[in-house]
């Protein structure tokens, strides 16, 4: 019986064989869907779409920031639009030429950015490989003439650097036409003997930054010749000046750049634009909290927008309505609020009802509605809430989650609480996941545990997200993948499903091959059968990974080498079910969760030596054999796909490895008779 025909009892996360849902109730809550005529509720913004729409908003991936292994060109280019070179670059090129650099810098100073451009400028965008932080730097050694980027040496790897190991390295890259630059933490200490190879980064001036910004825009259209110059002006003035100098970093600039952009465009007013820009600051946030703190409807909405950035206002609304008792709980009673609705004299004697609308809310805690969203991907109109200061919702947060004592706690018991809808497991796991970056102690990741142990799928991949996003922060490289290994080998489904859904998100696309050998894990359990829902993570990760093209080899040998498994384990269960899938119509099925669905005859047209052993070896499987030959068959009888696969020569090299392989004989000696009778009766 094929891993597709599974027979196991419905669970809360079962579906059938086709990807669509069984017949237990609690599937409901996987099924992406919502119920009393809202769908669609949350925010769309592109990357990576597919599915059916609601599935488009709960499952989109983002791109990485940071990979190990070759950078996209096109992400690469669009790392460098409106780049300014920062004063140290001269030197960086200087010491560069001995083909490695560390660059030492200080958080969000654009030391990666301007790493990607040195590197670029010897090897082009199409040439950067980024490397995971290594637990000891001396033991890598470059493949390629190419140009390498290691983002956060790890403490471990800067004690074990010195002159000996450094000049084998630089000796190493040298040999291979290869370059390498390393960016290190500027409280991460390094040996004195490396200095030779340091340079410290300085930023670029954020005012070049905002004029350069503004120049990409005019130049793609954005800006007109006169908004462009006009907001040169505004720049130019002491209010922007001042702004600039009080906030010195490239992303400063930017922000102003876009700021301005509002301005011109828009016809928003310089006081309204600067005190978005500085609503945003850490200190304005613990203002903003501080002066609410008596407050458990303004906190519980502040909550709300920060951890569900762009999510339609009718779920802002209703996630607050769950935080907010769990916060009145947590003091005395709320005084009377003097001045608001229904609180005239005697206000204390009557009880509102009503309470403040909700867009009256809003702008007691600086927030708004966007304009309503219309997408292709959406089956109704979607009003995000937003708060009005750039980075506000991030630094709001950040100071109530780490700042406040038992805050987290709340949030994670109304997230719990709460009725799915689509995107919040995107929203809330990236929100959490960049909160999270800046936590300490070792509850920073165990608090994940418990939505990671879950047996609804939205909440695994909200822990999925929010992993995602911390490892791309590199201090929190490795404890990520430290916990993505326990997790891979835990008893609990659950638990390993969560370590798939994480290998289908940024994290398994910034890293293919470690990202694979986690699926390979998670599936490696001894007696135990391939149950639905790691059926269903394990083939999401593996079409998530396929939306990047060179990851098909890596699939293609990872699948053949399941099918060599034994049969009735997880492993060689899956094969079957891509095999077959792949074969009769795609991989993932049409009705299953995926990101990119793949074919038998597009696998032999791109990679045909690889597909053709994967052909071999599901042909001699009898789980595979006939679903394999109805795919050949398929194959030879669409002249298109015949001509794309070049048939002919599959079927060659079929019948060349007949004599040892009892499976293929089998299918050419089929083949053959199909043929000779196919002729027969023409001649009839």
């Amino acid at each position: 019986m094929s891993a597709g025909a599974d027979t196991t009892a419905p669970g809360p996360d079962h579906e059938d064989s086709e990807g669509g849902p069984g017949p237990g109730s609690s599937y409901r809550d996987n099924q992406q869907r919502v119920d009393q005529g809202l769908a669609i509720m949350g925010g769309v913004m592109g990357d990576v779409f597919f599915g059916t729409p609601d599935e488009d908003v709960s499952e989109r991936i983002r791109k990485p920031r940071l990979r190990e292994g070759p950078y996209p060109a096109d992400d690469v280019r669009a790392r460098l639009r409106g780049f300014v070179e920062p004063p140290t670059h001269t030197r960086c090129r200087k010491v560069l030429d001995s083909h490695l650099l560390v660059l030492r810098a200080g958080s969000g100073t654009g030391a990666g950015t301007a790493a990607f451009a040195l590197l670029e400028e010897r090897y082009g965008a199409d040439g950067i490989t980024g490397l995971d932080s290594p637990d000891d730097l001396s033991r890598w050694s470059p493949k390629e003439r190419r140009g390498y980027l290691l983002q956060g040496l790890s403490p471990k790897a800067a004690d074990l650097l010195g002159e000996v190991a450094l000049t084998a390295l630089a000796s190493l890259l040298r040999r291979s036409g290869a370059h390498l630059v390393v960016t290190v933490r500027m409280e991460t200490a390094l040996p004195g003997d490396t200095l030779p190879w340091q340079v410290t980064h300085r930023p670029p001036p954020p005012a070049e930054v905002a004029v350069k910004r503004l120049s990409t825009m005019a130049e793609a259209g954005e800006l007109t010749a006169g908004q462009e110059a006009d907001a040169l002006r505004h720049l130019a003035s002491p209010d922007f000046t001042g702004q600039l100098d009080a906030h010195p970093l490239p992303g400063d600039g930017v922000a102003v750049a876009q700021g301005l952009r509002d301005l011109v465009v828009a016809g928003k007013s310089a006081a309204s634009v600067l005190a978005d820009l500085r609503t945003g600051s850490p200190a304005a946030a613990r203002k903003a909290l501080a002066e609410a703190r008596d407050r458990a409807d303004l906190i519980s909405l502040m909550a709300a927008i920060s951890l569900l950035p762009d999510q339609d206002r009718t779920i802002v609304e209703r996630f607050g309505a769950i935080l907010r008792p769990h916060i009145d709980g947590r003091g005395g009673p709320a005084p009377a609020v003097a001045g608001g609705p229904g609180h005239g004299k005697g206000a204390a004697a009557r009880h509102d009802v009503l309470g403040p609308a909700f867009e009256d809310r809003l702008a007691a805690v600086g927030a708004r509605l966007l304009p309503p969203r219309y997408g292709a991907a959406q089956r109704y109109p979607v009003q995000p809430v937003d708060f009005s200061g750039r980075h506000r919702s991030d630094a709001l947060l950040r100071s109530l989650w780490l700042e406040y004592e038992g805050m987290a706690e709340l949030l994670w018991k109304s997230l719990d609480e709460a009725p799915h809808h689509p995107g919040v497991e995107l929203a809330a796991g990236e929100a959490i996941g960049k909160v999270l970056a800046h936590a300490t102690g070792p509850d920073t990741l165990r608090q994940l545990h418990p939505f990671a142990a879950s047996d609804k799928r939205w909440r695994r991949r909200l822990v999925a997200n929010a992993l995602g996003e911390m490892v791309q922060h590199p201090a929190l490289t490795g404890a990520v993948r430290e916990q993505l290994r326990q997790w891979s080998r835990a008893a609990p489904v659950a638990l390993r499903c969560t370590v798939a859904e994480t290998c289908g998100g940024s994290y398994g696309l910034a890293r293919p091959a470690a990202a694979l050998k986690l699926l390979d894990t998670v599936l490696g359990r001894a007696g135990e059968k391939l149950e639905v829902p790691m059926r269903t993570a394990v083939s999401f990760a593996l079409s998530a990974l396929l939306s990047e093209d060179a990851n098909h080899a890596l699939f293609l040998d990872l699948l053949r080498e399941w099918q060599g498994a034994g049969p009735g384990t997880p492993r060689h269960g899956l094969a079957v079910h891509a095999v077959e899938s792949m074969s009769r119509d795609s991989f993932p099925l049409p009705k299953a969760p995926g990101v990119r669905r793949v074919r038998l005859a597009e696998l032999l047209a791109i990679h045909p030596e690889r597909a053709r052993g994967l052909v071999v070896a599901a042909l001699d499987d009898p789980a595979t054999h006939e679903a394999v030959a109805a795919g050949l068959f398929l194959i030879e009888s669409d002249p298109e796909l015949r001509r794309r696969t070049a048939f002919p020569q599959v079927l060659a090299d079929l019948a060349a490895s007949a004599r040892n392989h009892r499976g293929v004989l089998r299918f050419v000696l089929r083949h053959h008779r199909s043929r000779t009778a196919s002729t027969e009766r023409l001649a009839s």
